[in-house]
C-alpha cells in the first residue's frame, strides 16, 4: 500500500498509471475548472513577457502549452513522473511546439539549474507532494531571476460552510465514484486520496502560512485568489531583488 511518508515516491507511483487519460479526466474530476484555473495562473506571467519560463510539476505539459500559446517564451517543463512526461512530449509534438518546449525529469526540491536561470516560473499541484514546502519554495525561488513573475495553482477547501459541506461530499463520495467509472482503478485510488490530501494540507499549511513561506523564500508582491467557490487557489508573486 502506498504511503505519503515519502512524498516523491508516493507521487510517482500515484500518477504513473494515469497519463493516457489524465487531461480529460482532470477536467471531469475538477468539474471543468482545471483549465480556467490554469488560464488564471498563466495570466500573471503574460504581461511580463518572459523569454525563459520554468514549469515545475508540468505533468502532461498543460501549463507549458498554455505558456507557449500566450507568450513568446521558451518553456522548460520538469516533472517527477516519466510516464507523464512522455505523454506531455506527445502533446507538445502534436501541437507543433517542440522547438519552444522542452521536458525533463527532475525534483522540485533539487532543480538541475543554476541560480537566476529563468525569467519566470509556474508550478501546479506541487506543494502537497513535497516533504518541506518552505524549503521547496526557496529552491524554486533560487532559479528565478530578480523581478521574475511566479504563479501557482492548487486545489483548495471552500471557506463557506455550505459549499465546504458539498465539496466534502463530492471529494469523499462523488470523486472516487467518478474516477472509477471514467478512469478505472487507478483513478479510483486518486479519487480516494485527493479529498483527504487537500484537507490535511490546509490544516497544516493554511493560506496565510503559504503566503509567508513565499515571502520567506524571496518573493514579493505575493497575492492569491480563491476560484470556483473556493475549490481552487491561484497564487502569484515576483522574485525579489529587481
Amino acid at each position: 500500500m502506498l504511503s505519503p511518508d515519502d512524498p516523491n515516491r508516493f507521487a510517482r507511483e500515484l500518477f504513473s498509471g494515469l497519463p493516457r487519460r489524465y487531461d480529460l479526466l482532470a477536467e471531469i474530476l475538477s468539474m471543468g475548472q482545471n483549465r480556467r484555473w490554469r488560464r488564471e495562473a498563466v495570466g500573471h506571467l503574460v504581461a511580463k513577457a518572459p523569454e525563459q519560463v520554468l514549469d515545475v510539476a508540468t505533468g502532461t505539459a498543460g501549463v507549458a502549452l498554455d505558456l507557449a500559446a500566450r507568450t513568446g517564451a521558451r518553456v522548460t517543463g520538469v516533472d517527477l513522473t516519466e510516464e507523464m512526461l512522455r505523454r506531455g512530449a506527445r502533446r507538445v509534438a502534436d501541437t507543433g511546439r517542440t522547438p519552444r518546449i522542452s521536458l525533463l525529469a527532475g525534483r522540485a526540491e533539487q532543480l538541475p539549474f543554476g541560480d537566476a536561470t529563468f525569467d519566470g516560473m509556474t508550478f501546479s499541484y506541487l506543494l502537497r507532494y513535497v516533504a518541506d514546502p518552505r524549503a521547496t519554495l526557496r529552491e524554486l525561488a533560487r532559479v528565478v531571476k530578480p523581478g521574475g513573475p511566479v504563479a501557482s495553482l492548487e486545489f483548495h477547501v471552500p471557506p463557506n460552510p455550505l459549499w465546504r459541506a458539498a465539496w466534502w461530499l463530492y471529494t469523499r463520495l462523488g470523486l472516487p465514484a467518478a474516477g472509477l467509472l471514467t478512469g478505472g482503478r487507478e483513478w479510483l485510488r486518486v479519487g480516494r486520496f485527493l479529498g483527504p490530501s487537500i484537507s490535511g494540507h490546509y490544516r497544516r499549511y493554511p493560506c496565510d502560512w503559504t503566503v509567508e513561506a513565499w515571502r520567506d523564500a524571496g518573493f514579493v508582491e505575493v497575492g492569491w485568489r480563491l476560484m470556483s467557490l473556493g475549490g481552487g487557489l491561484v497564487m502569484w508573486g515576483t522574485r525579489a531583488g529587481a
